[in-house]
């Protein structure tokens, strides 16, 4: 019954949102369902990236007229982009600004004049266990191997087109 309604309930999401969603369910009821049982865990939401097309207007918004508290401007030349991380309490916003010619925020930025949203990052327990499970269900990456990310940790994006058009992030915790 319970497997039923499981393939009942799945039947319409992409396959990223199906992992996810099947790896919630216990190990016992994965074994029914023929899955494995987890070699690796979700963690918490990291933060939430916005691209902005004025970094000081968008640091100001946050610092000055919401009152959080912000991170320095940080470049990462290997990333493409400049960081600024807003201090939520239960998360943070990473707030990106284009670096370089070849920025991938530069891209996103020609298609949305404001900015927007760009990504969302969860933390795993096991990067190297989540991006080999991930690649062998099909979920595309963005790159070969994890990089290192703005907090000096491991990092994998998963392509938007396998997790319901959201650009993912996964981070080691």
């Amino acid at each position: 019954m319970a497997s039923t309604l499981l393939k009942v309930a799945v039947s319409g999401v992409s396959r990223c949102s199906r992992i996810m969603l099947l790896r919630g369910h216990s190990t016992t009821a994965a074994l029914q369902q023929g899955i494995p049982g987890s070699l690796w865990k979700l963690g918490k939401l990291n933060h939430i990236a916005i691209a902005v097309p004025d970094m000081e207007k968008a640091t100001a918004l946050y610092r000055d007229v919401l009152g959080a508290t912000v991170s320095d401007k940080v470049p990462l030349p290997e990333h493409g982009v400049y960081t600024v991380f807003v201090e939520l309490g239960n998360t943070k916003l990473e707030l990106l600004y284009p670096l370089g010619d070849k920025s991938p925020i530069s891209g996103f930025l020609q298609k949305n004049k404001s900015g927007g949203m760009h990504h969302i990052c969860i933390e795993v327990d096991d990067i190297n266990a989540a991006v080999a499970d991930l690649k062998a269900r099909n979920i595309r990456t963005l790159s070969a191997e994890p990089r290192i990310g703005a907090h000096g940790k491991p990092v994998m994006f998963l392509h938007p087109k396998d997790c319901d058009g959201v650009l993912v992030e996964l981070e080691q915790a």
